[in-house]
């Protein structure tokens, strides 16, 4: 297929030196005759190819029928983007794109040099790319003047807006010119950019390419379910059995990023991190070491990860849950893009089953499960990709056949394939050791035991006991957890717990009694100062209730009175004291009588004469000396 003849010849050249022969859906709707010219409204699914599409789109704007931009002054176009790696990738891009045409392209991006930035937007430029907040510093110091745009792209306006840019892109839409083209690409058209299109835009039109069905349809999602002590391990795991050209592992805290990579170093992986406390610089380095093959594997966060394009990611491992369907559907569009097939596999603790697959519902996406590669699986895969490496069966020059000659002739050829292998598997990490837990169903519902049921699994139940009770101010709430993890059992496993003085008898299912012992003796409690033994005897029974209470209450409770006392051994009752009698109440010490109040105030107010009322002296208090 040939690429579409509306394409502006400057930029069909490009397209064609990379290699392009078809173009993607997004791309060939811009390029339709209706939007010719006309201000557009597009949402399309994460690499779907948006920055060659918009690219496209505002060429004939920009070249108004010639084939060279001509010299670099004012900015013809402003392209806006939420951060900054995919400003600098939208960069690159529109480079290679618009080469052809002698475009000029200009980054403004915070964490850079501004003065550089300056510099270069003085030498002029055709396209300027930046994020919202570096854009308006630099129109609101004059650096940057925008009078002359004849197009303002919006690229991933729906994370703009959730990023809390909604101020900076209002000034600059108000500071660019009327008569500008204005396009928004988002994967999404909430209210929000609704209401900004209508404000900003000219009878937009609107482009809706991809479907909800058809969202992330070249990814396939797996559903690792572990116990959460070998959450790290599966991630080991499932790097090695995969075997990707390039991966990223989503987390959700830069504490977690630091840790997880510290740990991927020390097993052998080409990893680099991105998080959002590193510097511009930091970042840009380890994008770029993704990019040319010196690293393998990056850990990132959300924010920092927002618009990343890698070359050839076919993996991403969710190491922590998302928190709901957006983020989901955000990081696993790293991969699967452009029409290239891509991998997205779920690390699950056992206990977080439920909340993934409500996020999946959500999303409306379908994840089958699968077990956590062991290591005999991995080696299998290394043996398998020994066998398959083309350079095995690529021709020898001269000079190797001559010492491969050499080598047979001082060597066996078990001796040498033994080497071979030896050195083929000292490269590669080794596989870790994973808990083998049950592939759980579909459904986690059918599962689950119905409410109030009687539970068959506590039969015969083997008790332990924990260093840990009231005094300690011991609570069920976090007991329980804590047991679990303990032991690497689920709570179902987990039977009556009795609170003590000063430590807690608990119940483990006779079938998972012993797992539980081993995995104390290999991994311990998990808590400083806190052990878990087996309890001989079984455990102390509690106090009854009756006991408890602090008084009986009456015939209701009948068998107390097995326990009371005989009624001739209860104590004779005190007698009581009578009760005085209230003093009358005495109008000469100081009280005052209302009514007669009211009755003097009456005669006064009818003319009579009440005449003085008498004086009543307050009674002194003790030790009183009105003298003094």
């Amino acid at each position: 297929m040939t690429l579409p003849t509306s394409i502006a010849p400057a930029l069909a050249g490009a397209l064609t030196a990379r290699g392009y022969e078809t173009l993607t859906p997004v791309q060939l709707a811009v390029l339709a005759p209706e939007a010719e010219g006309a201000d557009l409204l597009v949402s399309a699914q994460t690499g779907s190819g948006k920055t060659v599409a918009f690219g496209m789109a505002i060429a004939p704007t920009l070249l108004e029928g010639g084939d060279h931009l001509g010299e670099a002054r004012k900015p013809l176009a402003l392209v806006i983007a939420p951060t900054r790696e995919l400003a600098l990738q939208v960069q690159r891009e529109l480079a290679w794109l618009y080469a052809d045409a002698g475009a000029r392209i200009v980054s403004n991006v915070g964490g850079m040099d501004i003065r550089t930035e300056r510099r270069a937007l003085a030498n002029g430029a055709h396209i300027v790319v930046g994020t919202p907040g570096r854009l308006r510093d630099h129109i609101t110091k004059g650096a940057l003047d925008i009078s002359e745009l004849k197009a303002v792209v919006l690229d991933e306006a729906d994370e703009m807006l959730d990023l809390g840019f909604r101020e900076d892109l209002e000034f600059i839409l108000a500071a660019s010119p009327e008569e500008r083209r204005t396009l928004m690409f988002s994967a999404t058209v909430p209210k929000a950019i609704a209401q900004l299109a209508t404000t900003y835009q000219r009878d937009a039109l609107r482009l809706s390419v991809a479907g909800e069905k058809e969202q992330h349809g070249d990814i396939e999602y797996k559903l690792v379910t572990v116990p959460a002590h070998d959450r790290e391990n599966a991630i080991i795991n499932t790097l090695l059995y995969f075997d990707a050209p390039n991966a990223i592992i989503f987390c959700h805290t830069r504490e977690s990023v630091k840790h997880l990579t510290a740990r991927l170093l020390n097993r052998g992986f080409a990893v680099v991190a991105l998080s959002g406390e590193l510097t511009q610089a930091e970042r840009t380095n380890a994008l770029q070491s993704m990019r040319d093959g010196r690293a393998r594997v990056c850990v990132a966060t959300d924010v920092a990860a927002r618009g990343i394009d890698i070359p050839n990611l076919d993996l991403v491992i969710h190491a922590d849950i998302p928190g709901n369907p957006d983020t989901l559907l955000h990081r696993s569009g790293r991969t699967g893009r452009a029409g290239r097939k891509g991998t997205c596999v779920l690390i699950v603790p056992q206990h977080r089953r439920g909340a993934v697959q409500r996020v999946l519902k959500l999303a409306r996406l379908e994840a089958s499960n699968m077990q956590a590669p062991t290591s005999a699986q991995i080696e299998a895969r290394y043996r398998q990709s020994i066998l398959d490496d083309a350079a095995l069966s690529a021709p020898a020059d001269e000079d190797i056949a001559a010492f491969a000659t050499e080598l047979l002739g001082r060597y066996t050829p078990e001796q040498i394939a033994a080497a071979y292998l030896r050195v083929q598997l000292a490269a590669r990490p080794v596989p870790e050791e994973v808990d083998d837990i049950p592939v759980p169903a579909q459904s986690f519902k059918k599962d689950r035991p119905e409410r109030g049921a009687p539970s068959e699994r506590m039969t015969g139940g083997v008790w332990f006991k924990l260093s840990l009770g009231r005094k300690q101010r011991a609570d069920p709430r976090w007991l329980l957890p804590m047991i679990c993890k303990a032991g690497g059992v689920e709570k179902a496993s987990v039977g009556s717990i009795k609170i003590q003085d000063t430590e807690t008898h608990f119940e483990i299912a006779a079938n998972k009694a012993d797992a539980y012992l081993a995995h104390l003796a290999s991994h311990g409690t998990g808590e400083r100062n806190v052990t878990i033994q087996p309890l001989s005897g079984g455990p102390s029974s509690s106090a009854p209730k009756w006991e408890k209470r602090k008084k009986p209450r009456g015939d209701r409770f009948e068998p107390m009175a097995a326990f009371a006392p005989a009624p001739e051994e209860l104590p004779a009752p005190a007698a009581k004291k009578p009760k005085a009698k209230s003093k009358p109440f005495n109008k000469d010490k100081g009280k005052p009588d209302f009514k007669a109040k009211k009755a003097r105030a009456a005669a006064a107010a009818a003319g009579q004469d009440v005449g003085e009322r008498p004086f009543k002296p307050k009674r002194k208090k003790p030790g009183f000396d009105p003298a003094a």
